[in-house]
């Protein structure tokens, strides 16, 4: 009884959510994200980014993924981003601002959730720790990734089901069920959330006391019903618009190989690599997070929600690890748990001072924590948060790939066509028919799937092929780039060999672009003849004669 009367007392001690002071908080939070994304909405599109956006222009054309590009990738993130391109235009800075409502939602989930299962603050904790870390550069959070998407979903998915197992009410389980399903429906990693939701639910019902076997029965039913419901639809619709092979083969044949191609002990190594750099990025946070994932076995209201804690941490990991490949935008799925965990350690170390019977203490101490805590992640990050201009934040992430240089590119090739040309790019730069509005001539937008080691990787390079040569393009732009081929030494080198003969008949050089540290070198038409190429990385433009 004591100890319960404390804990009460220190809840007491806070101001009641009723006078909204954590709205109020929650609200400058997203502010100051805001703030802090603006200066930096102009950034160039990477290549996952350039893909959405091309295929998501295509969408608002009356064009269906999978016939006109070729991706492993699930369809609903092309949808959200021709929705967000329809609100907001097509842009890279419309896109980031439609990424800062998708981030400035998925905050405002987080703070109700952690508000929902542990106490107000400990919500507004978790939303500005989220906030803060999904911004980092060493996740590229300013970069509108499948995962900002998935998480949006996933974590309202969540929040309907912790209301639903309160409530009894199936509408919310099956609304829930539903948010769920349309993760997976975002990128494929999403499968570990409706995992997730899962088990939560079946454990929580059969802890129930009594136990009711046929409410429990019926609460799988709707939950089963709510998460295949989106991907139902996404079939229906693509079989309808004739693609529903091509959707297949390359979201699941081909990507079940995708996904077996990394080795266990490489794959630890890339683990330890990008999540020692995350980790230290913003530590303090990280720290935490520790502190509230260990609250669990020290402190008593911690366990009364353990299970959930658990799970959520637990599965929450798990969704960063399909195919061990570990590119640091996965860990986006990884940071709404770890927000969540330093409202815990937050909120736990406040019910630690309680313990002391100093008042003061209770109120005081928590929040010199946190704001400590955020203002030291935020100066860690202060050079890339604050400082760089939108190009200088794309090569401080990205290096010398051409995503500065596909703006210029773009440009050229929109200049010197009209709108029923196609263009064919060989090398992974999607980006590029996005900012032109033009056509691509291939399905293969990308051509990483040509050099990997699988049984499909001959037949997909003729197909590319016979494409290109059907097509005739106006342009034919060549990536020198070696992570837009990411060649192996087992890939087959057919591609290459064809491309030297077929575009020395059929094209003539129309521009380089020689990509440098300091400077990057634009040479069109008659100052590209002749010119030598001093860089590693360059990008070459063929005109058709």
């Amino acid at each position: 009884m004591p100890v319960i009367y404390r804990l009460n007392t220190i809840r007491n001690a806070w101001p009641k959510p009723g006078q909204n002071w954590d709205w109020i908080l929650v609200a400058g939070v997203i502010l100051a994200a805001g703030l802090i994304r603006m200066h930096l909405f102009e950034v160039p599109l990477e290549r996952d980014e350039g893909e959405y956006a091309y295929a998501g222009q295509l969408i608002l054309q009356g064009l269906p993924p999978y016939g006109q590009i070729y991706n492993l990738k699930m369809p609903g993130v092309y949808a959200a981003y021709a929705l967000v391109m329809s609100v907001f235009g097509q842009t890279p800075g419309a896109i980031h601002l439609g990424l800062f409502v998708i981030n400035a939602a998925t905050v405002l989930l987080l703070f109700l959730l952690g508000r929902k299962l542990v106490d107000a603050f400990a919500g507004v904790v978790a939303a500005a720790s989220f906030a803060l870390l999904s911004m980092g550069q060493q996740v590229q959070g300013i970069f509108a990734n499948a995962e900002h998407f998935v998480i949006l979903t996933a974590v309202g998915g969540i929040l309907l089901l912790v209301y639903a197992a309160d409530t009894n009410k199936r509408s919310t389980l099956f609304a829930g069920s539903v948010l769920l399903g349309l993760s997976f429906i975002m990128k494929q990693h999403g499968v570990v959330f409706i995992a997730f939701g899962g088990l939560y639910l079946f454990l929580t019902e059969i802890t129930r006391k009594p136990l009711e076997r046929n409410s429990l029965v019926m609460k799988c039913l709707v939950f089963l019903a709510g998460v295949t419901l989106p991907f139902a639809l996404t079939c229906l619709i693509l079989y309808q618009a004739g693609v529903f092979d091509k959707f297949w083969f390359w979201t699941f044949d081909y990507a079940s190989q995708y996904v077996s191609s990394v080795p266990l002990a490489a794959g630890i190594a890339l683990l330890a690599d990008q999540l020692g750099g995350i980790v230290h990025s913003s530590i303090l946070i990280w720290l935490l997070a520790g502190i509230g994932l260990t609250s669990l076995v020290w402190n008593k209201r911690s366990r009364a929600y353990g299970l959930f804690t658990a799970l959520f941490s637990i599965f929450s990991f798990l969704a960063v690890c399909p195919g061990l490949y570990f590119r640091p935008h996965y860990f986006i799925l990884l940071l709404p748990a770890v927000g969540f965990l330093a409202g815990l350690g937050v909120s736990s170390l406040c019910d630690l001072a309680g313990r002391q019977k100093t008042v003061p203490a209770t109120k005081i101490t928590p929040v010199l924590i946190t704001i400590c805590v955020l203002a030291y992640s935020t100066w860690q990050q202060r050079e890339f948060l604050f400082f760089m201009e939108p190009r200088e934040a794309s090569r401080s992430t990205y290096g010398l790939n051409p995503f500065p240089e596909s703006l210029e590119i773009a440009r050229y090739i929109k200049n010197n066509s009209n709108d029923n040309d196609q263009v064919a790019i060989l090398g992974s730069e999607p980006q590029i028919y996005f900012y032109s509005n033009r056509r691509s001539a291939t399905g293969y937008i990308y051509t990483y799937a040509l050099m990997e080691s699988h049984p499909y990787a001959l037949t997909m390079q003729r197909e590319m092929i016979a494409e290109i040569e059907r097509a005739k393009p106006k342009f034919l732009v060549f990536v020198r780039v070696a992570t837009s081929w990411l060649v192996r030494e087992k890939s087959i080198p057919h591609i290459f060999e064809w491309f030297n003969d077929y575009a020395q008949r059929h094209y003539e050089l129309a521009g380089i672009v020689d990509i440098h540290d300091e400077k990057t070198s634009y040479l069109w038409d008659q100052d590209a003849q002749g010119h030598q190429i001093q860089s590693p990385f360059s990008v070459l433009v063929y005109r058709r004669k």
